[in-house]
């Protein structure tokens, strides 16, 4: 069996690392020029779901790398003023394990065929059965299976489900990151919580890693190199959905939105690494119809975006590649046929993925009023 995936992500890595464990042929195509042409640097807290998805993806001769390059988390999940004093809960307390996204995406790309520059133009069903993928710029590829692990533009989604487009939410969010030093020791209770301005609501989490990344792989798995990047703190602003940026960069766009705010939290900002600080915007993507039985599927948020106020993103597309990782070696060891397999991962893809995006929009307003929910 050979399986083409689509995207560089998470979720389109981590199949291709457990068919490859499996001894299935997969390629990856990325629409990238370089694998890391855009920076993708930031914490994840993955629920015991997301991490034994991930986990079971990746050889057993790289779990103790795995387990020292992620630490344990648990958050009040309070809400603060400006001046970090308690004015509420989110609700319960969460715990989870939190990776860096960086970090995890170099050990997923470990030991993979990944060609980058690959823009897929569109893709024909072959008369036996075989899926051709068409790209911009290098020759066709056929497979047994193509897999749309692109993300919410997804161009193979384009194709196999033009109905299903994603919706924008309106809600604009800066992340970025700060080296996380002792000057910010004071800020610990607001990891994990929200802190409420006017109109505008940060979020902050601290990274810390049991052993630095780099190390900990000359010292556990010799033939995986990982960044040299230290402990951090994530944050991200959520702001108004009618809030102009007036052209400012993204820094200056959360500190002009800080005025008075506590001396600690502005200097976070300040020292804010600025090639790591970027504006997004919140867009979903419901799973609607499904489609026809056939050679091609979706996986993650070319399916079934969420919401980051979910938390639940990277869980559910690591979920998807798991299952369907699963599907497929039951269908190369031939205990089903590759369609009935790749339809059995559809239907439970469907209901628990709608499911993702519904939860985490239900989390939107308590960050962001204004949302477009519907």
């Amino acid at each position: 069996m050979r399986v083409s995936v689509v995207g560089a992500g998470l979720g389109g890595l981590a199949l291709a690392q457990g068919l490859r464990g499996a001894g299935i042929e997969a390629d990856v195509f990325e629409r990238d020029p370089g694998i890391v042409a855009r920076f993708q640097g930031y914490r994840l807290v993955l629920d015991p779901t997301g991490f034994r998805a991930v986990r079971d993806c990746l050889p057993t001769r790289w779990h103790p790398l795995l387990d020292e390059i992620v630490m344990d988390a648990s958050a009040e999940q309070l809400i603060l003023d400006p001046q970090l004093n308690e004015i509420g809960r989110l609700g319960a307390g969460r715990t989870g394990i939190v990776v860096d996204r960086q970090v995890l995406r170099h050990l997923l790309l470990t030991g993979l065929t990944v060609h980058t520059d690959a823009a897929l133009t569109g893709y024909d069903v072959l008369a036996d059965g075989t899926v051709q993928a068409r790209f911009a710029h290098r020759d066709p590829a056929t497979a047994d299976l193509l897999v749309g692990a692109d993300g919410v533009t997804s161009a193979v989604r384009g194709v196999l489900s033009p109905r299903t487009t994603p919706t924008d939410t309106g809600v604009r969010f800066v992340i970025g990151r700060t080296p996380l030093t002792d000057e910010f020791a004071g800020l610990s209770k607001a990891y994990g919580s929200k802190i409420a301005g006017d109109g505008v609501s940060l979020l902050l989490g601290a990274m810390r890693f049991r052993t630095p990344p780099q190390q900990a792989a000359e010292q556990l798995a010799p033939d995986v190199t990982l960044p040299d990047i230290g402990d951090y703190v994530r944050w991200a602003m959520i702001l108004p959905s009618n809030g102009s940026l007036e052209d400012l960069t993204a820094q200056d766009a959360v500190l002009s939105r800080m005025e008075g705010w506590h001396p600690e939290l502005r200097a976070l900002i300040e020292q804010a690494d600025p090639d790591n600080s970027t504006l997004l915007s919140i867009r979903v993507v419901k799973p609607g119809e499904r489609w026809a039985s056939g050679p091609v599927t979706l996986l993650g948020d070319a399916i079934h975006a969420t919401s980051p106020t979910g938390g639940n993103g990277a869980n559910t597309a690591l979920r998807d590649a798991d299952l369907l990782r699963r599907r497929l070696i039951d269908a190369d060891e031939g205990r089903r046929d590759l369609l009935g397999a790749v339809g059995d991962y559809e239907r439970q893809m469907f209901e628990y993925g709608a499911e993702a995006v519904r939860s985490s929009l239900e989390k939107l307003p308590a960050f962001a009023p204004g949302a477009k929910l519907s």
